[in-house]
């Protein structure tokens, strides 16, 4: 077997190609000076351990001796854990995308030993097909350019390199910060809206939960009842689809088609989180019961598969696993997908027609498009009748899901990133506030107490990215430090701890210096001075994730509010400002940043619980006080111990007093009304 120097790093995705014959080596100052004494172009590869079509490549490419040949013969073979390093995926897929029109994983690049790219693509079939060349020979003609062609290939870089500058460096006329996109956004959603089958636009359809928190709250602060459909009818349809595991719990990460049936069944922890917070402001918003059982489903897994001893929360789990009647061969879903005889032979023939029905399963299996003949016979579970929630199936499925348990599952990324674990924590502190599950906060305590003891050093306030198998590791970007004070905030909300607040203004205080623009508003994704970056690049896209920038302008936001700091609203401001023109003439493009500026366009409101200790009635109080959607309105109850600790970080919180045995103050602009005694 073939043993390369991935062996020795922590990455469950460098790892899985550590016995690849070809000679990765991974990111490092080490890769580039071979480069650079050898004068070979790196070829890099970027992608994650759940990646399907990485597998594919792997598996056509990376493991085989004649590609691996070419590769090590005239290249630096580089592997990158796109998201333990997001910022230098990031650069390399800008570049991919300007040239090619497109991007994704496994992202294919072609560099000069001083890292500028002068070849991109994703994947690459193995051998020429449809008239496009094969990767061997595209591997050779690359060779022969750097070669033969030197000037040309200088040229290349020269050119995008340039163009790359331009577009991260171009001055910005600021704009004032105004409610115009608010609008034009939710116009733009409505053209996009898939009337029929819920969503935006046409397959493949994401979740982009981003999206869902905008319209929510143009519902809210509008009284726009078409907002509110659009939010809710697009998660009743994913609720629904094949794209939400209907027995183990939580999303996969999208659908193939247009009615969310047919997914990409990878699982990834960013969603789940999102999710669970989309669904429970759905909740909030209408009262619906199926929301809240929803947001309790993914939970329960979270909690289940995705909870490290340490309580964490891993990254993900793949869309590959064995196929349970020929273990030799990997697909996609196989761990998901039935054949209607595999059902009655677990539930019997009674329960199991009665199963069927309610989740869509047909004797010839249901799923038409089959390209890769994955589904061949077998079935996806999507709820065809409102039977597949009833409590008359829960015995059913609970036998079904023990055997499902016993198939080989899917490989687990354990990696535990501090961005994707601030999400989640937040879930689980939301989930709290509106259901009131004392697991909940406790998951949120413990997963926030880990990171904090091993991710990040009070004294330096430095945060660190990625905790592996035993080691924590990397330099952390903006959205670490963002999500990660986004979910201290949502702590202190809902605990009153002030040791959350401080903790919170410290990271937004001393962490987001890190990565501020001194010569305009906004943040950079990565801290000045790596010296293995060709750019430091402005994230204002909310995809898959929101970027770190609409999160941190909103977290400077509430802290503004709560600590009455005004350069917390000032660089809030500035950042809006920078951001001004994007958000005029690309509005949906970031969702979550107009969350942030319908925050800056609000009164601050904050209704504040003054008790002498956070008993069960005042925990049920203040939950009664969340039940609706107020998304711009704090509710925290206070200990008289608390305020005593909060008289340095927030003086307005703690000069409220307590009489009787609560006292509740309903507060506007760090200005409150008669304090109402409860007694």
């Amino acid at each position: 077997m073939h043993t390369n120097a991935l062996i020795h790093e922590k990455s469950p995705y460098l790892k899985q190609h550590a016995h690849n014959p070809v000679n990765w080596l991974p990111w490092s100052e080490a890769a580039f000076e071979a480069a650079r004494q050898q004068d070979k172009p790196i070829f890099l590869s970027a992608g994650y351990s759940t990646c399907h079509w990485c597998h594919v490549m792997a598996h056509e490419s990376f493991e085989n001796d004649r590609v691996a040949e070419i590769l090590n013969r005239e290249f630096i073979p580089i592997k990158l854990d796109r998201e333990e390093r997001p910022d230098v995926d990031r650069i390399y897929m800008l570049y991919v995308q300007a040239v090619t029109g497109s991007g994704g994983w496994p992202l294919s690049v072609w560099l000069t030993p001083d890292l500028k790219p002068f070849y991109g693509g994703t994947y690459f079939p193995p051998d020429s097909r449809y008239g496009r060349p094969g990767f061997p020979d595209i591997l050779e003609r690359l060779a022969m350019a750097w070669k033969k062609d030197r000037g040309r290939v200088n040229e290349m870089t020269g050119n995008v390199l340039e163009q790359l500058q331009e577009y991260t460096t171009a001055v910005r006329v600021t704009d004032t910060p105004t409610r115009a996109p608010l609008d034009a956004a939710f116009s733009q959603f409505r053209r996009v809206f898939d009337r029929k089958w819920g969503g935006f636009g046409n397959a493949p359809k994401f979740p982009r939960p981003a999206a869902l928190n905008f319209l929510a709250r143009y519902h809210a602060m509008e009284n726009n009842a078409e907002a509110l459909e659009m939010t809710v009818e697009t998660l009743r349809a994913m609720s629904a689809g094949g794209m939400h595991d209907h027995l183990g719990g939580g999303f996969h990460r999208y659908s193939v088609d247009e009615r969310w049936f047919v997914p990409h069944f990878e699982k990834m922890l960013y969603d789940q989180a999102q999710l669970a917070v989309s669904y429970l402001e759905a909740h909030q918003a209408t009262g619906e019961a199926s929301f809240a059982a929803t947001t309790r489903d993914i939970l329960a897994y979270l909690e289940r598969d995705l909870t490290s001893p340490e309580g964490g929360f891993y990254s993900a789990e793949d869309a590959d696993s064995p196929d349970p009647e020929n273990p030799a061969h990997s697909g996609e879903g196989a761990f998901y997908i039935w054949k209607e005889a595999e059902i009655e032979g677990i539930l019997g023939p009674e329960d199991a027609r009665r199963f069927c029905r309610a989740f869509g399963v047909q004797k010839d299996g249901n799923v038409d498009h089959d390209p890769q003949g994955e589904f061949i016979g077998r079935n996806i579970l999507f709820a065809a009748t409102e039977d597949a929630g009833s409590d008359a199936l829960t015995e059913a499925r609970r036998k079904f899901f023990e055997a499902r348990e016993k198939r080989p599952r899917p490989h687990l990324d354990r990696k535990i990133l501090t961005a994707w674990n601030g999400l989640a924590i937040s879930a689980f502190a939301k989930g709290y506030a509106v259901l009131g599950d004392a697991r909940y906060l406790s998951a949120a305590r413990k997963a926030a107490d880990f990171l904090l003891s091993t991710m990040y050093d009070d004294a330096s306030g430095n945060l660190l990215r990625r905790f592996c198998d035993g080691e924590a590791a990397i330099s952390g970007f903006l959205d670490d430090y963002a999500f990660l004070a986004q979910a201290l905030l949502d702590l202190f909300e809902v605990t009153g701890s002030p040791d959350y607040l401080k903790r919170a203004v410290s990271l937004a205080r001393i962490g987001f210096s890190k990565f501020a623009d001194p010569d305009g508003g906004g943040f950079f994704s990565t801290a000045a001075g790596a010296g293995d970056l060709l750019l430091r690049l402005k994230d204002d896209y909310d995809g898959a994730e929101p970027s770190g920038n609409s999160v941190a302008i909103d977290v400077l936001l509430r802290l503004a509010h709560i600590t009455g700091d005004e350069a917390f609203a000032r660089q809030a401001e500035a950042a809006l400002e920078w951001f001004g023109p994007k958000l005029r003439t690309q509005p949906t493009a970031s969702p979550q940043a107009l969350c942030a500026l319908y925050r800056w366009l609000s009164i601050p409101e904050q209704i504040i619980v003054r008790a002498g200790s956070l008993t069960p009635d005042v925990d049920a109080f203040v939950r009664d006080l969340r039940s609706k959607f107020l998304p711009f309105t704090m509710v925290v109850p206070l200990t008289d111990v608390a305020t005593t600790d909060l008289a340095a970080v927030a003086p307005f919180l703690s000069g409220l007093g307590r009489t009787g045995r609560m006292t509740l103050y309903h507060c506007k602009n760090l200005a409150c009304d008669l304090p109402q005694v409860i007694d």
